[in-house]
Formats: C-alpha cells, structure tokens, sequence
C-alpha cells in the first residue's frame, strides 16, 4: 500500500499563520500537521508516499527530503492550479502505477488505529475504494455519506443546503434518529479511480470535486466500502481548532 498526501493548499481560513508556510506545516505538540500523519502511516507499515505540494511546496519538501531520515521513500508533485480536490490526486497517477493507494488531506489527524482499520476493511473485501465517515460533523460543510446494510456506499451529497436537506428527508435518505455520516477526508481507492477524476466536470463551485468521481463510480457499479472512524478525528480547518488541539492532545 502506498500513500498520497495533499498539502498544496495555502489554508487562508488560517490567515497571517499561513503566509510563510502551507498549512499541513502548522505546528502541534511540537511536530508539523504533516509529520504526524506520515508517522501515523509509517506506524501501520506504509513507507512509500507521494506529497502533492503546492502553497510554499519548498517548506514542504525542505522538511521531508527524501523521507530518509523518516524510515520512508517520499516523492512530490506540484499543484500549479488550484482547481479542486478532484484534479489533485491524478497528479500522482504514475506514483500509484497498478497499485492500491491510500489517499488524505494533509491538515486532518486521526489515531494511527484509524489507518489500520482502513486496511483490514479493505482487506476483507474487493473494493474499488473505500470512505471514511465521522457522525459528529455539521453535514453542510463537507460531503454527506448514505451507505447500505453492509455499510458500502449508496450516495452522497456534497454540502447540502438546507433545502437538499430537506429532500433528503422527504425521500427517505435522512430519517428521525439515525447518523448523518459526514465524509471524513481519509480514502483507500484503485487506481481505476484515475479513469473516473479524468472525465471530472468543474461543479458550480467552479472546482473538480473527487465526491463526482465516487458518485461516477457507483453508477458504474464499482463498490465503494465505508468505514467509521473510531475515537479521535480533527480536521484543522481554522486557529480556533489548532488552539483546542494542542490543549486537547
């Protein structure tokens, strides 16, 4: 299993934090965003990553060298544009080659558990891909995950206003009691994935959206396994998370 990270991104919601350095490389506990996820995976046996640099990519790539000093084998890819989480990961096609990869944004921490879990899921089935979910976010904001009784992937919406939501609950999608699963930014995908971000169609954001990908490989009948997150689960998205964070850990 190999390992693609996406920390191209400047991270303006981090304002002057991030004028000088991408946010990936924010420091927690003493340790970049960024070294905790790479020694998180380094910790479930994955050794080869490829980093998609992008927003100051030398303070990135400056740090991690060629992953030597980290028991690892890393290589990067610049992200010139940034035009969406859609369009990102195909910049390590030739990284992936014909093997299975493990695909995360470069500002969410998750225990190292979090990984193994991943590939004992992917491992007890075959599966084009594989979503992480967590049940305590505010749907709006990121992708809502349906999933079936074997918990694979149904459908989802990206970012649901509230009239979606509405629809969503007149349709029967969303019901009284049950988990809104909120997509949790961690994946495990084939590599027939590229066939699917390659067609990818701006959305009205005006962005490549990956979340079009998963919808075009269930209509494809590619079979697309959820797995819950169990325990700690962070996306680092402003200061005022980074701050509770740090007092958190």
């Amino acid at each position: 299993m190999k390992a693609v990270i996406l920390a191209a991104g400047k991270g303006t919601r981090m304002r002057d934090l991030t004028n000088e350095i991408p946010k990936p490389m924010l420091k927690v506990q003493g340790k970049p965003i960024l070294q905790h996820i790479v020694e998180g995976l380094l910790s479930v046996g994955i050794r080869e990553f490829c980093i998609v640099t992008g927003w100051h990519a030398e303070v990135v790539e400056g740090f991690f060298g060629d992953g030597s000093r980290f028991g690892a084998h890393i290589g990067y890819v610049r992200q010139v544009v940034q035009d969406g989480t859609g369009k990102a990961p195909e910049l390590a096609k030739s990284f992936a080659s014909s093997d299975p990869f493990l695909l995360t944004y470069g500002d969410i921490l998750v225990k190292p558990e979090t990984y193994a879990d991943m590939l004992k899921r992917w491992s007890g089935g075959k599966f084009s891909g594989l979503v992480t979910v967590t049940g305590s976010e505010d749907v709006t904001k990121g992708g809502l995950f349906f999933f079936d009784h074997a918990f694979c992937l149904k459908h989802l919406v990206e970012k649901p206003s509230a009239a979606e939501l509405a629809e969503l609950r007149a349709q029967g999608w969303l019901k009284p009691g049950e988990t809104a699963w909120y997509n949790a930014g961690i994946y495990l995908f084939d590599p027939v994935l590229f066939e699917f971000t390659a067609k990818l169609q701006k959305s009205p954001r005006g962005e490549y959206e990956l979340t079009d990908a998963l919808m075009a490989m269930l209509g494809a009948g590619h079979q697309l396994a959820g797995l819950q997150i169990a325990g700690r689960w962070v996306d680092v998205r402003d200061p005022q998370v980074l701050a509770a964070l740090q007092e958190y850990l």
